[in-house]
């Protein structure tokens, strides 16, 4: 916790605001009420699906000794009434928590895929530079090592600055921050200093929320602003790429795979185990022996390697760092359990991801490529199609239920379906996924690979508001337990 802040120090941080109802001290900041505890200021958000003002009394009995609000409220503790709530939000809470990205090199990675595996790239050649490490994404949060649950993605402003604090005062110098596009929408990290920031690619996403590309652009591109980061590393291997760095305002080190770049590898060579190549650099020659397969892994890596030689990491270390990276949770993860065949996990659920990976997958595969896909539903609708088709690049594409949520997952799957036809693929409509799953294993054999996409390091599936133990990881294990001996799904 903070060492606090008076409310009267505050309200010079936000333009246009102005306190009601006398001064007090306050030690943290949050805009969730059930989070709301004595010493805590509550900022009353107003959201998309709630208002924060709704909840006011809640943040009161809990303890709350001050509210931050955009309509004054009839409670006998201080307020400071501002304009936005939200805008307000980030402002406060680095201030209560003293700025603590400016105590830390900061890393953003943002872009529609990749980000996951990049930041823990970066926290793989952090460790071995001597670094105490953060990463902050998809998968959770981790301090020194140590797992931090997170709600989603990139923490509220609250969250994150608290969660930063505490990495800080860990001794934590090196963090990898996952950044979305709605935490870039929604000021989430208005208040974080990036040491530098980095952007992998992008593709069709989240348009349920941005509406259109351009606005989902905007928000991605939004980050690369001299007033937010302090350094570039970009991927230009895609137009989004190459604009943002043609149009950077801060120092940029470009990356490909594809054609020239500050960074680039030679000699690949690349298998369904892993990817051994050359790292050219302004830094030299580095050799690399990646753990990770696949073409998109090897972007990743150079991202990674571009990131950390920024922060001065040396070539020896960035080198051993790619090469001691841990199977990363649901990302093109190996499942084994004994079967000839193999298996993987993936949580690319937007259509270039799963056409990127079902392309990789057959330069690489001797036998057939036997794809599991379905959408998420009440997301983007546009896309499913577009997922349909990414999937018959696959020799067999099994259509099954992601998460529906409130959706009928028969629409949802029948939408993507449509999509992967006609084609000369075989497409197969499976709505129950363990089902799906097990279809998909009992028809490989040999040289096949089986890819299971969308969920990835998911543990549930939220259908009708209700969320079920659900991970595919786990039901591939048991579904090929269950299939040993025959089809080879064990010894």
């Amino acid at each position: 916790m903070s060492d606090g802040r008076l409310l009267s120090q505050l309200v010079a941080l936000v333009p246009g605001s102005e306190i009601v109802g006398g001064d007090t001290t306050v030690f943290d900041v949050t805009h969730d009420s059930r989070s709301a505890a004595e010493g805590t200021l509550f900022v009353a958000v107003v959201g998309m699906t709630s208002d924060g003002h709704d909840f006011v009394d809640d943040a009161i009995s809990a303890g709350a000794p001050a509210l931050v609000v955009e309509v004054a409220q009839s409670v006998d503790v201080p307020q400071l009434i501002v304009p936005s709530s939200r805008s307000a939000l980030p402002v406060l809470a680095a201030a209560v928590h003293q700025h603590p990205s400016r105590r830390m090199d900061v890393v953003g990675v943002t872009g529609t895929n990749g980000k996951t595996t990049v930041t823990h790239l970066v926290e793989a050649i952090g460790r071995v530079a001597g670094k105490t490490t953060g990463v902050v994404g998809t998968v959770g949060a981790r301090i020194a090592g140590a797992v931090v649950p997170v709600p989603r993605t990139t923490p509220e402003a609250s969250d994150l600055q608290r969660l930063l604090a505490d990495m800080a005062e860990a001794g934590v110098d090196l963090v990898a921050i996952e950044v979305s596009s709605h935490a870039l929408a929604l000021g989430r990290v208005e208040e974080v200093q990036f040491r530098v920031a980095a952007f992998t690619n992008l593709s069709q996403d989240h348009l349920d929320f941005h509406g259109d590309m351009d606005a989902y652009f905007a928000a991605k591109r939004s980050l690369f602003s001299k007033s937010r980061i302090e350094r570039a590393v970009v991927c230009i291997d895609d137009a989004a790429g190459r604009w943002i760095a043609s149009s950077s305002e801060v120092p940029t080190r470009t990356v490909a795979v594809d054609g020239p770049a500050d960074v680039t590898a030679v000699d690949v060579r690349a298998s369904l185990q892993s990817t051994s190549f050359t790292l050219e650099a302004a830094e030299g020659s580095i050799p690399v022996d990646l753990p990770l397969p696949g073409r998109f892994n090897l972007a990743n890596a150079l991202l990674a390697a571009g990131i950390c030689l920024e922060l001065g990491v040396t070539p020896a270390a960035t080198s051993a760092g790619l090469g001691a990276v841990a199977p990363i949770p649901g990302r093109f993860e190996r499942v084994e359990a004994g079967q000839v065949f193999s298996v993987f996990v993936d949580y690319a659920h937007t259509p270039a991801a799963v056409a990127t990976i079902v392309d990789e997958v057959r330069t690489l595969a001797a036998g057939k490529v036997i794809a599991v896909v379905g959408a998420g539903g009440d997301r983007d609708r546009e896309k499913r199609p577009l997922m349909g088709e990414a999937a018959a690049r696959a020799d067999v594409a099994i259509i099954t239920s992601d998460n529906p949520r409130t959706e009928d997952p028969g629409a949802i799957a029948g939408s993507v379906a449509a999509g992967a036809e006609p084609s000369a693929t075989e497409v197969i409509l499976e709505l129950d996924r363990r089902r799906a799953i097990r279809r998909a294993l009992g028809s490989a054999e040999g040289d096949d690979v089986v890819l299971i996409l969308g969920k990835g390091h998911e543990q549930g599936q939220e259908i009708d508001g209700e969320v079920s133990p659900f991970d595919d990881r786990t039901v591939a294990v048991e579904e090929l337990a269950a299939l040993a001996p025959s089809n080879g799904g064990g010894r």
